[in-house]
């Protein structure tokens, strides 16, 4: 995560360069802006599922099992395929969610060792409680970052 509080001026990168030829200050410049600008996302998120009690690790494992309406869930690799989590990670993550009763486990006929996650219907209803205000949250920095830019 990115958390400079003051980004350094077009003055000192310009003076960086002048040691380091080969930067480019406005690829730095943008880069590090771009970087600032994700941190300060993610901190609102972070902010927003804290106070609704739920995490964004969580509310990203909701979202990949529910976003495929074909499937009736996700096996842990499954998850792990579409967001980048570590295995301790995700485990320990699942077994909280599953206590807390937002996932359940389902062994698949086919590999009696494996397992399906599916979303209960308190998941169900905890996305549909956050979807609006994430949506809108994104939509308010990005409005935020157009007025910025402009």
């Amino acid at each position: 995560m990115f958390f400079l509080k003051e980004l350094p001026s077009r003055r000192i990168l310009e003076n960086y360069k002048s040691r380091f030829p080969e930067m480019n200050v406005a690829s730095v410049e943008g880069a590090l802006k771009l970087m600032h600008r994700a941190s300060m996302l993610i901190r609102r998120i972070d902010t927003y599922f804290s106070a609704h009690d739920f995490s964004q690790l969580r509310f990203l494992i909701c979202i990949v099992i529910h976003r495929d309406p074909e499937a009736n869930g996700l096996t842990p690799s499954g998850i792990r395929e579409r967001i980048d989590v570590s295995k301790p990670v995700l485990t320990r993550t699942l077994q909280s969610m599953a206590k807390a009763g937002f996932v359940e486990f389902e062994k698949l006929e086919n590999d009696k060792r494996a397992k399906l996650v599916i979303l209960t219907d308190k998941a169900l209803r905890k996305l549909q409680e956050l979807l609006p205000g994430y949506y809108s949250l994104l939509d308010e920095h990005m409005a935020t970052q157009e007025e910025d830019d402009g």
